[in-house]
């Protein structure tokens, strides 16, 4: 990563991009509405590469509860510690928000996702069959936890 990563919270102008990000990371993206309504309800933020818009996160905490709710780091940009730093910068906002604990569901077949929240200390805590919209059916969400530590 030669270019400085530094984030912002998401606007409506930002909308276009997280789209274009968010349809070519995932088979069942997020739509414009509900990018619409998480930024007048939740935590939204866009991460910048130099200034290339490549990741985008929203959280919402409730008390003292934070929900990871979307995580997407562009694919051309994957690999490289981006999700990691996105995920950084997401639980701090959940620290500063007074969250003490951050629950996320990730497809079971997310090995990929998986291995990044556990790296980041999340452990499985559950799962949810049929959560998630899938190529020809439906698939299981497993439910992760962790605790924030300032």
């Amino acid at each position: 990563m030669s270019d400085a990563i530094s984030f912002r919270p998401m606007t409506e102008a930002d909308i276009e991009t997280v789209l274009k990000v968010e349809y070519a990371a995932f088979s069942h993206p997020w739509t414009r509405g509900t990018f619409l309504d998480s930024i007048k309800s939740y935590d939204c933020w866009v991460m910048f590469e130099g200034n290339q818009q490549v990741g985008h996160g929203v959280i919402n905490v409730i008390l003292d509860e934070a929900h990871l709710l979307n995580i997407t780091v562009k694919p051309e940009s994957q690999g490289r510690g981006l999700g990691l730093r996105l995920l950084e910068h997401l639980m701090q906002r959940a620290l500063q928000l007074k969250a003490g604990e951050c629950f996320l569901e990730v497809r079971a077949s997310n090995e990929t996702a998986y291995r990044l929240y556990e790296r980041y200390g999340f452990n499985e805590i559950g799962r949810r069959r049929d959560y998630y919209p899938a190529v020809g059916g439906r698939e299981d969400a497993l439910v992760m936890a962790c605790t924030l530590i300032d």
